[in-house]
């Protein structure tokens, strides 16, 4: 009898363990209990409401016209396009839970004739990429290096809604850094100015887009300044006027646990700086400077594209096509030369009707994005 009873207060306390268990409730004696499976679901259920987002802000201002300094030293032609990249995943509340920063610095170095003196092939590295070659540590009243900075101020994000991030306080150290942390935990970690990275952030969640199961979170990049032209007069009278053109490609990928894209998000900063035939530069160096994704339609693609897709709508298409995919089955893509100017227009049924444009590149950041991806 007394087995028996046993058995039966076993049982019992086993069923209600169980019960507890499923509901997420307490245990017999009153202790919380977290089940496995219920774990499982919540965790399924935040995933699936993961965003990924690029924001992207382009500014001309160190670019320089052909002339002399105060102290009467010559100043050359330079036109550099700096492209701040942020790239955030956010959960389904709007808190970052993972953010990247980096920048692009590119500069199209011309001479006192208007000819370009900067090597197309060269390289481009980012600031991150450059890492302690950036070499800011030397002037840095903390010692830290760019890349640290900026990866302390995408720590501080972390957690924090877009709009806490955009509301964090600054103060203006001088005319170069009119917006430094003034948040105690960033005082001994950053001291650059952030207010591009800010409201990159904020575009990152305005954009935002669907990125289901999403843990890891990468941007890759091509860059280029193989369009910009040198000054040139032809026999005619016809002038080909100086022209600093920067191509920066970036791409921004999650990856699911299974090691597939969750989300991916393609964009392109097109950045032209425009010069006289007297080395003064006609571009609105306050102006505002468009990726190809904000541009949309007004970007006039269209008028040339045989499947009447602009430039936006081919890229969100290819970002689409990669979802689901591991990036060695997205740089398995099938392509074919169209033209010189389209050596690898893909060649995959899914794209025949929705990609016409030449992905080389786009690919490429894909990778990259993905082998940074953490």
């Amino acid at each position: 009898m007394r087995k028996a009873l046993s058995l039966m207060m076993v049982l019992v306390f086993a069923f209600s363990f169980l019960a507890a268990c499923e509901s997420g409730g307490k245990t017999p004696d009153g202790s919380d209990v977290t089940s496995d499976a219920a774990a499982s679901q919540t965790a399924a259920a935040q995933s699936s409401d993961t965003k990924i987002g690029l924001g992207l802000i382009t500014t001309i201002k160190s670019s320089k016209d052909l002339g002399v300094d105060s102290t009467g030293g010559e100043v050359l032609p330079l036109g550099q396009a700096d492209t701040v990249i942020v790239a955030a995943l956010f959960d389904k509340d709007g808190k970052v839970v993972k953010a990247v920063i980096d920048t692009v610095q590119a500069k199209v170095q011309f001479d006192k004739d208007l000819k370009i003196t900067t090597d197309f092939d060269a390289p481009i590295k980012t600031k991150v990429e450059l890492g302690i070659d950036y070499n800011m540590v030397k002037a840095s009243v903390i010692k830290k290096e760019w890349f640290e900075q900026a990866s302390a101020l995408a720590d501080w994000m972390t957690g924090k809604t877009a709009a806490e991030i955009k509301n964090m306080k600054t103060y203006e150290k001088d005319a170069s850094h009119p917006a430094v942390p003034d948040v105690p935990e960033l005082k001994s970690a950053v001291t650059i100015t952030v207010g591009d990275y800010l409201a990159a952030l904020e575009k990152a969640y305005v954009n935002a887009k669907a990125a289901p199961g999403a843990k890891t979170l990468g941007i890759g990049h091509e860059i280029s300044i193989k369009s910009s032209k040198s000054y040139l007069k032809n026999e005619d009278g016809t002038e080909v006027l100086p022209l600093a053109q920067i191509d920066a490609v970036i791409t921004a990928v999650t990856m699911d646990a299974e090691g597939k894209v969750a989300g991916a998000i393609i964009d392109t900063a097109q950045t032209k700086i425009q010069f006289d035939n007297a080395g003064k530069i006609t571009t609105d160096k306050a102006g505002a400077f468009r990726s190809k994704l904000e541009l949309g339609s007004e970007y006039g693609m269209i008028r040339a594209s045989s499947i009447q897709k602009d430039w936006y709508q081919q890229s969100e298409s290819l970002a689409g096509w990669m979802n689901g995919k591991t990036i060695d089955e997205i740089k398995a893509m099938k392509t074919y030369e169209k033209d010189a100017s389209h050596p690898a227009v893909p060649d995959e049924p899914e794209l025949k009707s929705s990609v016409t444009i030449n992905v080389k590149d786009y690919l490429m950041a894909a990778d990259e994005a993905v082998a940074n991806a953490k």
